[in-house]
């Protein structure tokens, strides 16, 4: 891993990390302020899930986002991946987790393809979330970024969502310490 970051610092490669995370009704606000007297409520709803595939270049300024409501499936990430790799510019390693769809024969039998179009999959080690840096932007997305009043409905969660995806690197921000 430290190799791929520093082939990425000296620029000789592009290196982004690849996660999905779900979002629903069931909010995460983990913490709220309120006056005295004043109640602040918010019920959890049964419902779909926004689930996004996100691909998040190493310096956290850069994203490509891939929403599904229902689950995300290993055709869904091979269409995403596939997506990803016709913006590449330069050759590029996606860090990935080795969650079951990434390993689908499916996806295995992908990677040529898009090794000939200069991108490359890395694996994590197992049981290792802490060296994927995307894991930091759904926390951050679903800790601080959204609020109390963007979990009304699905719609509203969605479109609090696109306007951080959107905003990504400007509005929205992360500050990795190298």
């Amino acid at each position: 891993m430290n190799e791929l970051q520093s082939l990425e610092k000296k620029g000789h490669i592009d290196l982004f990390y690849g996660d999905e995370s779900g979002f629903s009704l069931n909010c995460v606000i983990p913490y709220a302020w309120q006056f005295p007297g004043q109640t602040i409520e918010i019920l959890p709803q049964k419902g779909k899930t926004l689930n996004v595939l996100g691909f998040m270049n190493a310096a956290g300024d850069r994203l490509s986002t891939f929403v599904k409501t229902g689950s995300i499936k290993a055709d869904f990430v091979i269409r995403a991946v596939d997506t990803f790799a016709d913006s590449l510019t330069k050759i590029t390693v996606l860090v990935l987790d080795n969650a079951r769809i990434h390993h689908a024969q499916t996806f295995q039998n992908a990677i040529p393809k898009w090794e000939e179009k200069g991108l490359y999959i890395f694996y994590l080690p197992a049981y290792s979330p802490h060296l994927n840096r995307i894991e930091t932007l759904w926390r951050q997305a679903k800790y601080r970024w959204i609020k109390p009043e963007d979990y009304q409905s699905l719609g509203f969660l969605e479109t609090a969502l696109d306007k951080i995806w959107e905003s990504f690197g400007t509005e929205y921000k992360i500050n990795f310490k190298n």
